[in-house]
């Protein structure tokens, strides 16, 4: 447990980024399964790119692995 209060801070923001993070990589990964699976509708797959535009803007996935899933996406259908 640290004892400095900037170090103490840290921590408490880290730990919330943690919980933000897993959420949204949560969401993102069911949003492209679904998107992924046989008979997606276009509303799923535009959820899908829509999200992976958005972790990639926000820095929770690499640009290049949001471009490739995205690419997968329309591939598939």
């Amino acid at each position: 447990m640290p004892r400095i209060a900037s170090s103490k801070k840290n921590m408490r923001k880290s730990r919330t980024a943690t919980a933000r993070n897993r959420t949204q990589r949560a969401a993102l990964r069911t949003a492209v399964k679904k998107a992924r699976a046989a008979g997606a509708s276009a509303g799923d797959k535009q959820r899908a790119s829509s999200l992976l535009d958005r972790a990639a803007r926000k820095g929770l996935i690499h640009r290049n692995a949001a471009a490739r899933h995205k690419r997968q996406i329309a591939k598939t259908g």
